[in-house]
């Protein structure tokens, strides 16, 4: 289940930037317990991002799609702040930051 909760995150991109919120390091914490209800802690690259009200229900969405999930809760974290240092090679080839 834990490779297809990934797989649903992997689906879900910031508008502005090319690459997935999971390589791009904005997942921090997905918890499944014995009931198949999943809960997920994210952030943004910055505190301001236009998505910020948005984002978390595409997350909902997306994880809720996959084949078991009984519910999804997304919290919006920012402890600690995110940085370039999270994001995956993957991500770092899609936006040229190496």
């Amino acid at each position: 289940m834990t490779d297809d909760i990934v797989a649903a995150l992997k689906t879900v991109y910031d508008p502005e930037i090319p690459a997935d919120i999971y390589e791009l390091g904005l997942i921090y914490r997905v918890d499944i317990d014995d009931d198949r209800n999943v809960k997920i802690d994210m952030t943004l690259t910055a505190p301001g991002c236009p998505v910020a009200g948005e984002m978390p229900g595409w997350v909902e969405n997306a994880v809720a799609t996959v084949q078991g999930v009984q519910s999804v809760s997304v919290s919006m974290v920012f402890d600690p702040p995110w940085d370039q240092s999270r994001m995956s090679d993957e991500a770092r080839v899609a936006l040229d930051m190496w």
